[in-house]
């Protein structure tokens, strides 16, 4: 198993992509630490993925508040004696709009948990991944390299391009410590967020969610969209040991709908 016996920190924890990455995580042997703000999620995430809590533990994080970061970092330690990765999850991606409409204060909110969050939970497992080397996976979004014509986040965009150039930057800094820093850029991703999405617009629209799904599919090489599950299996490899040469990377999991 590609992470048997190898412990990974997962952050934003609910009941789509990062359920679905510590689900994978378990799936391939092994443990997952599960950070999110909402304990309810955490508790229900861990029971369905890991019912006798063997390989599972979890902590209430807010990645903005560095304590709890820290918090988190220690609670993977105690439990499981090491951390070989961090997966980054955590997001608000929940503002929409550009820039002429734009609340800059709620700008900064966005930056604050997508781009400095991620990094305070990062510096907070670097201790232990710097004893044996690891991986940190981020999770950013094709919006940071295309914007979509559906729907205008602008910040959400912003803060997550950011993060991928902050990648870089991370990827020669840890490197000598054995460390890998990589991104995952889902496009349009089956999962809780989209099915939200297409069904909003169909009752909008007065159309079938058939019909919204379909403009989203036609622009895709392959013919349907890629999976939180699909993207889980990409953060899940990145943070494996068989991506042991491969740093500084964005792996577009798109089904096709843009190429680089």
């Amino acid at each position: 198993m590609p992470l048997q016996g190898k412990t990974v920190v997962v952050s934003g924890v609910g009941p789509g992509l990062g359920h679905r990455i510590a689900a994978t995580v378990v799936r391939d042997g092994g443990n997952a630490v599960l950070g999110a703000r909402t304990e309810a999620n955490l508790a229900s995430s861990a029971a369905e993925i890991d019912p006798e809590g063997e390989r599972t533990a979890f902590l209430p994080t807010d990645i903005t508040d560095e304590s709890r970061c820290e918090a988190l970092a220690r609670l993977a330690l105690a439990r499981f004696g090491a951390i070989d990765a961090v997966v980054h999850v955590a997001a608000w991606d929940s503002y929409f709009g550009g820039v002429e409409d734009a609340d800059f204060t709620t700008w900064q909110g966005v930056l604050d948990v997508n781009l400095l969050g991620t990094l305070r939970m990062t510096r907070a497992c670097l201790p232990a991944l710097k004893e044996r080397g690891g991986s940190v996976v981020l999770i950013g979004t094709q919006s940071a390299v295309a914007a979509p014509s559906q729907v205008q986040q602008a910040a959400y965009a912003a803060s997550k391009g950011a993060l991928t150039s902050a990648m870089y930057s991370m990827a020669r800094e840890l490197g000598p410590h054995r460390i890998r820093v990589n991104t995952v850029l889902p496009g349009w991703m089956w999962g809780p967020p989209v099915q939200a999405y297409v069904r909003f617009t169909a009752h909008t629209e007065g159309v079938a969610e058939a019909e919204v799904l379909g403009r989203l599919t036609e622009r895709m090489a392959l013919p349907e969209l890629a999976t939180d599950g699909d993207v889980a299996e990409a953060a899940a490899f990145l943070a494996s040991d068989r991506a042991r040469a491969i740093t500084g990377q964005s792996l577009l999991v798109n089904a096709g709908e843009l190429m680089r």
